[in-house]
């Protein structure tokens, strides 16, 4: 029994002096730092009030078809929870009358990320959750859907942000990302009081 203790003392000082190296990274100060993800929860502040809207949208997307139809119309959009949130309100008049639709826009501080679910007036039920995020002032979301028994990925994308206008697209692509093709196109101008 003598000898046991003085050998499970050695075998507990070796196991310590095993492992240590593996916590020296940590006490490096030349060891690169964990990547700290930006706030992102204000990002879309640009976009509340009332904007006048242009739209562009693809009749038959997805086909060698170019045919496009225009509307113009009004976009409001409102802080929800002091802007960790926000509904836009949409309506447009067209070639084939009134449009309207709705967006809820939420914010995940866990993930730091943005999604967005629509609603179509004529359908009544929420449809399609897109999630990203902005970088370098040029915001993406993406989903997946469906067109004409096509699975696609769709892409949303906020660009030509400044006071008052910027550019809203969708995008389809059914090579996984490789290409797009763009199916709406939204120019946004911000309606003076």
């Amino acid at each position: 029994m003598k000898n046991s203790l003085p050998t499970l003392v050695a075998l507990f000082f070796t196991l310590i002096a095993a492992a240590l190296p593996s916590f020296s990274h940590a006490a490096d100060p030349a060891a690169p730092a964990a990547p700290v993800l930006r706030d992102g929860a204000h990002d879309f502040d640009f976009n509340f009030g009332v904007w006048k809207s242009h739209i562009t949208r693809l009749v038959h997307p997805l086909t060698d078809s170019q045919e496009s139809i225009e509307l113009n119309g009004t976009v409001a959009v409102s802080k929800v929870w002091d802007g960790k949130a926000w509904l836009e309100e949409m309506e447009a008049d067209g070639p084939k009358g009134h449009w309207e639709g709705m967006s809820l826009f939420l914010y995940n501080p866990q993930s730091r990320e943005w999604s967005q679910t629509f609603v179509n007036s004529s359908l009544g039920v929420f449809v399609g959750t897109m999630t990203g995020s902005f970088h370098d002032g040029r915001g993406e979301m993406y989903s997946q859907d469906s067109v004409n028994g096509r699975a696609i990925l769709v892409r949303g994308t906020w660009s030509n942000i400044v006071a008052d206008s910027h550019r809203y697209q969708e995008a389809y692509s059914t090579d996984g990302g490789k290409t797009w093709q763009t199916v709406f196109t939204a120019d946004l101008t911000r309606q003076k009081a």
